[in-house]
């Protein structure tokens, strides 16, 4: 079973009181999961959010056959399997993995939508801190898009670089 403490590492939980951590605590179940060891995959239910206390987790796309994207790697503190958080069923996009031994924080994405549902303010806590997570990410990627998108030689000459 998950602990206060190991609630209080995770940045999303990071602005939330003990009386709110300890609401939560029934649903935190810790897992632990193999090097290798896949999470989830695309297609499978995204029924279960997640939060990496121990190890590192990589969320990957396959584009071709033989094209696999790395799209994040996910350290400990932070979170991953936000489909969970969307609205009715939803699928998950990507392939999360365990690139070494891992332990997580499972809570089942129904319950913990509940939760924040019956107390507006924690609601407001975690989903504030979601989008200011969600937008570091979304700025990194756009910012590596964009670079990636100036690297290629039609856009290069373009842009006269």
């Amino acid at each position: 079973m998950a602990s206060i403490e190991q609630l209080k590492r995770i940045r999303l939980f990071e602005n939330l009181t003990e009386v709110m951590l300890e609401q939560m605590l029934p649903l935190a179940q810790e897992q632990s999961f193999a090097e290798r060891e896949i999470i989830y995959e695309p297609g499978s239910d995204a029924s279960h959010f997640y939060s990496l206390t121990k190890g590192k987790v990589l969320l990957q796309t396959e584009l071709a056959s033989a094209l696999i994207i790395s799209l994040g790697a996910i350290k400990p503190g932070y979170s991953f399997g936000w489909s969970a958080m969307l609205p009715g069923l939803v699928v998950h996009t990507s392939l999360a993995v365990c690139m070494e031994p891992c332990d997580i924080l499972v809570l089942p994405g129904d319950k913990f939508k509940a939760l924040l549902d019956q107390n507006h303010t924690m609601g407001f806590l975690v989903m504030q801190k979601t989008a200011t997570i969600l937008e570091n990410r979304l700025d990194r990627r756009t910012a590596q898009f964009a670079k990636v998108i100036t690297k290629h030689p039609d856009i290069a000459a373009l842009l006269g670089l």
